[in-house]
């Protein structure tokens, strides 16, 4: 199963994964600052791998379904698990947290089954909010955390992501990003990971 890994693209997903493992090692150990600049490289590979996989010459049917399969563990991992830690870590594990992360996993869950199953809509759009949405949506609320009531932050928190867990299978349909959006994106997780190490390690 190793030789698999073996190739560019999946080895960019298998990059994502260990983000993704050090991110909830973070989470856990009372780090989310960190663990959220982590995961938006998950995040980033994941943009990543897609593009290199295309653009790889005469690449094997077997590395593009093993690739694919990879993917979409990776997908969950960062886009669904990741996040519904980190909510759990940032409310000191109320019972709200819980309940966000369990529709956090089963929207997650729901949503990648579905996309693996039918994938884009017919007019090219993603059926319901993608999953890359969740861990930039957490590094703008870390970013703003210093400027909002801390007594109200868990809450915001939860609130923000209950609604997106929501809009995960809501039968709304999401334009694919461009290469703008995805320069942007680029340039806000370079950045905003950055700024989140420098107050984790502070």
């Amino acid at each position: 199963m190793i030789r698999y890994l073996v190739d560019a693209a999946n080895a960019i997903t298998t990059f994502g994964v260990l983000c993704s493992a050090l991110a909830l090692y973070f989470a856990l150990a009372g780090h989310p600052e960190l663990a959220v600049a982590i995961a938006l490289w998950a995040m980033l590979a994941d943009q990543l791998d897609g593009v290199v996989a295309a653009r790889t010459p005469n690449r094997s049917a077997d590395l593009a379904r093993m690739g694919k399969s990879l993917d979409g563990f990776a997908d969950l991992l960062y886009g669904a698990v990741v996040p519904a830690v980190v909510v759990i870590a940032l409310s000191a594990a109320s019972a709200l947290s819980l309940l966000t992360a369990t529709l956090l996993l089963l929207a997650g869950a729901l949503r990648l089954s579905y996309f693996n199953n039918f994938g884009l809509s017919d007019d090219g759009c993603f059926m319901g909010v993608p999953l890359s949405y969740d861990v930039p949506l957490l590094a703008i609320l870390l970013l703003l955390r210093p400027s909002l009531p801390p007594e109200s932050f868990a809450l915001i928190v939860n609130a923000a992501f209950v609604v997106l867990a929501i809009l995960h299978v809501a039968s709304i349909r999401v334009p694919t990003a461009g290469a703008v959006m995805y320069a942007v994106l680029t340039a806000f997780s370079l950045a905003a990971s950055a700024i989140l190490v420098t107050r984790g390690l502070a």
